[in-house]
């Protein structure tokens, strides 16, 4: 079921007069309630995969149960090693596993050594790469007995399927979420209007900036070689507004629902293109996968304690394992390697933690060097974007050639002409994202006058109608 459909508009108030005027009365039945109703939410898409999820949650279940039941070191690891293996065992066969056999087969064909080698006709089950980290971690937080097992089935079972950030996170940590379903909630208004108010900013995003931008992108990335520099340049930024608004509209959609049911999610996006730099970038970019990978992977690897060879070493580890996370393809992992050159100079030379707080905070301008700085983290982080959006290495580095093939085009106000009313939907969605960056989201603005957000929520509401997309496009991480 999709945020931005018709299904999901009809679903969402059911389940929440369900939820507060029926169950509100028995934690156990508001619990079991989130249960079905997201296996209900999932069940839209293909309720042939609820058996991975329903198998994922028993499985870490009993792990948890387990861990507790004993402090013998080698039980403890063969039971952290069942946790990995289901989990990770899942997401590689489904995503990965005709991935590796075409390289395979592919390495032998250089050797001279020909391979007959079928590809399997796999689905790849939606949210599987965000669920199973995030059961993954409630594993691993037991083991290192940072984490309390919950011998609530049904709590757990809520925790792991909570729709709103099923398929496509924040991935959230059992540490924060799970305490949640072990309280009783009460309906808070104030709470409500703020979520409410992030929906409407994520919708937004995702059909009118991220919906809007795509229908560009593709068509000018999917027909390369029929364009002009300056078109294939703005391709790239409209695939970085694409992706933006997608994913963190999605990200915005599924902390409001939350709060509609009394529950807080992680923020998974804090204006990341307003960075100064590329360590800036992914402290505010995906922010719930980055943390994961810091705490179950950098870390645990040494991070930045060790020496430079260390420092180098862990710092491609976890990016290209980010990138990999992202999809079977080599692009994603060039992607990684690249977003790790850009971070290594910093880290380095101990500049990572330069641009802690909001860029220009209590400002209505940034200095001119914080400006410059931003641009060019953003030109960085654009020219990455190719190869995520790109079909494979052979497009990535044919486009990047043909973007500076034809220099006299950038000079052309044709190009930018015909692209007049997306370039002006981004522009406001920059505009209200900077008044607001201070904030939890943009629209939250609680301290401008009453005018002023009644006026902006009319704007925002006008231009989704208007300029919006409704023709149940997926959102970009569905396929991640």
């Amino acid at each position: 079921m999709l945020f931005n459909s018709i299904d999901f508009a009809i679903f969402l108030p059911i389940v929440f007069i369900l939820y507060w005027f029926v169950t509100n009365k028995n934690l156990k039945l508001q619990n079991f309630l989130i249960v079905g109703a997201s296996y209900f939410f999932y069940a839209w898409w293909d309720w042939r995969f609820l058996s991975l999820i329903l198998f994922s949650t028993i499985v870490d279940y009993s792990v948890g149960i387990a861990l507790s039941n004993t402090e013998n070191k080698t039980k403890r690891k063969l039971l952290l090693f069942t946790s990995v293996f289901v989990n990770l065992g899942f997401l590689g066969f489904f995503k990965y596993f005709n991935f590796f056999l075409e390289n395979f087969t592919a390495a032998f064909s250089l050797l001279g050594t020909e391979i007959e080698a079928n590809s399997l006709s796999i689905i790849l089950p939606v949210g599987i790469s965000f669920y199973t980290f995030q059961t993954l971690s409630y594993s691993i937080d037991v083991y290192k007995k940072k984490l309390v097992p919950t011998r609530d089935f049904i709590a757990f079972s809520a925790f792991v399927s909570f729709f709103p950030q099923l398929v496509a996170g924040p991935i959230e940590r059992a540490t924060n979420l799970l305490p949640q379903f072990y309280k009783k909630r009460e309906f808070d208004y104030d709470r409500a209007v703020e979520g409410m108010r992030q929906i409407l900013w994520g919708l937004f995003k995702k059909v009118v900036i991220a919906d809007n931008c795509a229908r560009y992108a593709n068509s000018i990335f999917n027909h390369s070689t029929e364009h002009s520099g300056s078109t294939l340049a703005l391709g790239a930024v409209f695939f970085a507004f694409q992706i933006y608004g997608d994913f963190s509209g999605y990200s915005d959609i599924a902390i409001g629902t939350s709060r509609l049911f009394g529950f807080d999610l992680k923020r998974n996006f804090a204006f990341p293109y307003f960075s100064r730099d590329i360590a800036e970038f992914w402290r505010r970019w995906h922010i719930s996968l980055s943390t994961w990978f810091r705490d179950y992977l950098y870390i645990p690897l040494g991070g930045s304690r060790g020496g430079t060879w260390m420092k180098v070493r862990n710092t491609f580890i976890i990016f290209i394992v980010s990138g990999f996370w992202h999809g079977a393809n080599w692009t994603f992992i060039v992607w990684g390697a690249l977003n790790a050159i850009y971070f290594l100079p910093l880290l380095l030379a101990k500049k990572n933690r330069n641009h802690i707080e909001i860029v220009a905070k209590g400002k209505w301008f940034p200095r001119p060097k914080e400006l410059i700085l931003m641009l060019f983290t953003f030109g960085l982080t654009i020219f990455a974007w190719i190869f995520f959006r790109a079909e494979n290495m052979t497009h990535a580095l044919q486009y990047i050639f043909d973007i500076f093939k034809n220099p006299n085009s950038y000079l052309s106000i044709d190009v930018y002409w015909k692209y007049r009313t997306i370039l002006i939907l981004i522009a406001f969605l920059n505009l209200i994202e900077w008044l607001g960056r201070e904030n939890k989201f943009a629209l939250e603005l609680n301290h401008t006058p009453k005018l002023f957000r009644w006026s902006l929520y009319l704007i925002v509401g006008i231009l989704i109608f208007t300029n919006g997309r409704f023709n149940k496009t997926e959102f970009i991480y569905f396929a991640f």
